[in-house]
Parts: structure tokens; C-alpha cells; sequence
């Protein structure tokens, strides 16, 4: 069973995984193991902030997707 936020501190909205817990996309957050495995419940201050650099990586490339997409139909 998954917790939401209880390793990372972020929950579904802020990833960009689907470890089956929820995630929108593949998990790279630590709490999930994916494999059935061990789920790390706590993570230290600079894996915190890689990884909320990671998603802040993607939330740029995923809005850059999303002003093309809006290009695109506007020039229909």
C-alpha cells in the first residue's frame, strides 16, 4: 500500500510516474519500489530537491508541449 507524500514529501500530482501507486507516469520519486521490494518512507534534504528539480524539468518540457499543441491549433 502506498502512502502519498510519506517519503517524498510529494503526492500524485507532483510526479511524473505510474509505479502503480497512483502516479501519473514512471515513478522516480524513492518511495516506490515498483518490484514489491522496500519503500523508502524517508529521503534526505538533496535527494528532496533533485528530485523536485527533476519535476520541475519536466513540468518546463511538458508546457512547452502544451504552447506547441496551442500553435498547432490555431494555425488550423
Amino acid at each position: 500500500m502506498h502512502h502519498f507524500g510519506m517519503s517524498c514529501g510529494m503526492g500524485p500530482r507532483e510526479h511524473g510516474g505510474s509505479c502503480g501507486s497512483g502516479h501519473a507516469g514512471p515513478c522516480s520519486c524513492g518511495c516506490c519500489s515498483g518490484h514489491g521490494g522496500f519503500a523508502r518512507r524517508f529521503i534526505s534534504k538533496a535527494e528532496k530537491l533533485e528530485k523536485l528539480e527533476e519535476y520541475k524539468d519536466q513540468l518546463k518540457k511538458e508546457l512547452a508541449g502544451v504552447e506547441e499543441r496551442i500553435q498547432e491549433l490555431e494555425c488550423k
